[in-house]
This record gives structure tokens, sequence and C-alpha cells, in this order.
């Protein structure tokens, strides 16, 4: 089974936008799927939620001479909690750069493995303009061919007041506070990716998806 997540962007001096909105240049866009869908991710669901396979959050910006692409997923969880690297899903950051745009133009495929000490590492391919595949030790900068990719346990970024969430949605009444967030000190584990602009940029809209695929079925 598989799970995704999407937002678009444009490059090239153009706004970053989603389907309602548009942004200012250089400005990124945050796309929520925490415990989506429920009856698989959700704990208040399902008793064995299949949290490797959850996406979390996919992020996108760039800069004058990158385009930097995030993917995490298996949180959030308390910080005495280690990463999560399962070898049995296939993590997938699929980008867009030509019509049509629901068509994949580079698909990024990453996973994690053990090595002879035990160790787990990531190992990453489609990246454009990269010979093979980018592997290394997770929680390291591996740098290939002009890419660069990071892979480990992060702070998780997303800010949201779920309480005020949860009030508004019960009451009818506006009770969001700016201070409160939900994710403050909590973890996820994320894999972060920056690919030269140039290797992406055609002068069309850009759009980022993810997904995760479980090897062998759904547990």
């Amino acid at each position: 089974m598989k799970y995704s997540k999407a937002i678009p962007f444009a490059l090239g001096g153009l706004s970053l936008a989603t389907a309602a909105a548009l942004f200012a240049p250089g400005v990124g866009i945050i796309a929520a799927d925490h415990l989506d869908p429920p009856a698989r991710t959700d704990p208040a669901v399902d008793s064995t939620p299949d949290r490797a396979a959850d996406i979390a959050d996919v992020y996108a910006w760039h800069t004058d001479t990158s385009v930097v692409v995030a993917m995490t997923f298996a949180g959030p969880q308390a910080t005495n909690q280690p990463a999560t690297y399962d070898p049995d899903v296939l993590y997938s950051i699929n980008v867009s750069n030509s019509s049509p745009r629901t068509t994949t133009d580079i698909p990024i495929r990453f996973r994690f493995g053990t090595g002879a000490m035990g160790q787990f590492g990531v190992s990453v391919t489609g990246l454009p303009g990269v010979s093979g595949a980018i592997r290394g030790s997770v929680e390291t900068e591996l740098e290939k061919d002009g890419v660069r990719v990071w892979a480990g346990l992060f702070d998780d970024p997303f800010f949201f007041d779920l309480q005020g969430f949860r009030d508004t949605r019960s009451t009818g009444t506006l009770s969001f506070d700016s201070e409160r967030d939900f994710f403050a000190g909590q973890n996820l584990t994320a894999v972060v990716i920056e690919i030269p602009k140039d290797r992406i940029d055609t002068g069309a809209p850009v759009d980022v998806w993810g997904a995760t695929a479980r090897f062998g079925g759904q547990l």
C-alpha cells in the first residue's frame, strides 16, 4: 500500500504556490500528512500503526542556486526515542518539471539498510546529474556530483496548535494560539536533499510529492 502527499511550487523567480494560494518567492511550502490514512497509521484507530511508512510533512524551497526537498516521517515521537529506519519501506520524492504536472519527471527513491557492523545507512537513487546512487551512513552529510543528502533524526519542524484546532471545532469559535505548538519538543525522521537548481528548473512550474510503499504488502 502507498501513502502520498503533494505540494507544487515554481522556480525561475516565480512564486511558490498551492492550489489555493500564492506565496512570495523564496518562501517554502509545508504539507502536513501526519497519521494519514488513519486506518493504517493512527494508533487511536490501529493498534499496530505503520509508523515507518507514515509521511509527516513534505517541504520544498529554493535559493538562487539550489532546490531543497525534504520528507519527514515516523513522527511525532519523544526525544528519547531513536530515529526510524525500516529496510522494508521504499520512500519516494517525485518531481514534475514539465507538462503534464501529474507525471514524475525526476523519480527520487531512498531506502535504509544495515551494514556489516549493524549500523544504518541510506541509499538514494534517481538524483538528477548523479551517477548511480548516493550511499552512506545516516546522520552524516553525504555528497556526490554536486548533490547533498542528509538522513537522520530531527526536531519536528511543523508548527500546529492541536488544542486550538480541537477547541475551534467543538465550539465554533476560533481558539488558536500562535505560541502553542503541539509538535514542540518532539522528533521525527527525515531525509533532506539539496540539488543544483539548474538540474530542475525548466522555466515551468515544479510539483513535488512524496509517497511510501511497504515491500511485501501492508502489515
